[in-house]
């Protein structure tokens, strides 16, 4: 019986120029490249993931916070997956190994099942797509309920965007988002919805392109700006203008953009890529109520289906 990474099972996808890598455990992206230049930071296939890059966030992204939360009068207690923050971080699926159900040499689809546990009593099937075309690489995520009960859901991607040479202060990020959520310091817990230029415009009014620089980054922002095609396109760029874009539609109204800050900056994987993850809803979205805004927190009826996608693309 052969072996199978570290990683999990690998899957290899070719087409207009781009070639990506995708690896089982997590329906991760491991690698995307146009015409032999980055596009995300990589990791071995016969490496364990680190943290979550490239990981695929169900059936919450971002954090519950204390791993608690209320939903329909039920109140259910989360493994701490955060430990230094003490949070429930990234879902249940960054872990689950995905299986092939459909592949061609430009596109798989990888299927897995979250299944009932205490802490989330819902059986979720999560397909995830990965296609790939002269437009870039298309990942989207399909959740079915085959639970008998409504299930909370959320959902969003992980990769690690590299416009080109250098490191994240050397590029120029255009992000347009007008409202950017407030966090604590200390764990990261939302505690208010502000406008980008409130407090502090230098690190988080990105809507006109410029270098990033220092400036340090880990918050979600919404009310993104669409072009006429209905679409958020945030853009990554060197000096010489070359780069990589994500772009998506309103199904993910909120982006969270981390800067890669390490506790320990000497490590590989320091500002080496800018976080880019749009999601379907708010940090803490399960627990909604708590909170004066629409966390975009979505609701599955038994047997119905939630999807959401978007693509990276080279510059």
């Amino acid at each position: 019986m052969a072996r199978t990474a570290l990683s999990g099972i690998q899957h290899s996808l070719k087409a207009g120029g781009y070639e990506a890598s995708i690896a089982g455990i997590g329906a991760s992206l491991r690698r995307l490249a146009f015409d032999g230049r980055d596009l995300v930071v990589p990791f071995e296939a016969d490496e364990v993931r680190p943290a979550f890059r490239g990981a695929t966030l169900a059936p919450w992204p971002n954090r519950v916070v204390d791993g608690r939360y209320t939903f329909r009068g039920v109140d259910y207690q989360l493994a701490l997956t955060e430990p230094p923050r003490l949070h429930a971080l990234h879902g249940l699926a960054a872990w689950l190994q995905f299986e092939a159900v459909d592949k061609s040499p430009s596109h798989v689809t990888l299927a897995a099942v979250i299944e009932p546990q205490t802490s989330y009593p819902w059986r979720i099937v999560v397909s995830v797509t990965y296609e790939l075309s002269a437009d870039g690489l298309t990942q989207t995520v399909l959740a079915r309920n085959e639970s008998t009960e409504t299930a909370p859901w959320g959902t969003g991607p992980h990769p690690y965007l590299v416009a080109g040479e250098g490191t994240v202060d050397d590029w120029m990020l255009q992000l347009p988002a007008a409202q950017v959520l407030a966090v604590t310091e200390d764990r990261l817990i939302p505690t208010a919805l502000e406008p980008v230029d409130a407090h502090d415009a230098e690190r988080f009014d990105w809507q006109v392109a410029r270098t990033i620089g220092a400036a340090e980054i880990d918050h979600a922002y919404t009310e993104l700006g669409a072009d006429e095609a209905g679409l958020t396109v945030v853009r990554l760029t060197t000096a010489s203008g070359s780069g990589v874009e994500m772009v998506w539609d309103d199904t993910c109204p909120w982006v969270q953009v981390h800067t890669a800050d390490l506790p320990d900056p000497s490590k590989p994987g320091h500002r080496a890529g800018l976080a880019v993850e749009p999601m379907t809803c708010a940090p803490d979205a399960f627990n909604d109520a708590a909170y004066p805004f629409d966390t975009g927190l979505i609701e599955i009826e038994p047997g119905e289906t939630a999807e959401a996608s978007w693509r990276i693309a080279a510059i």
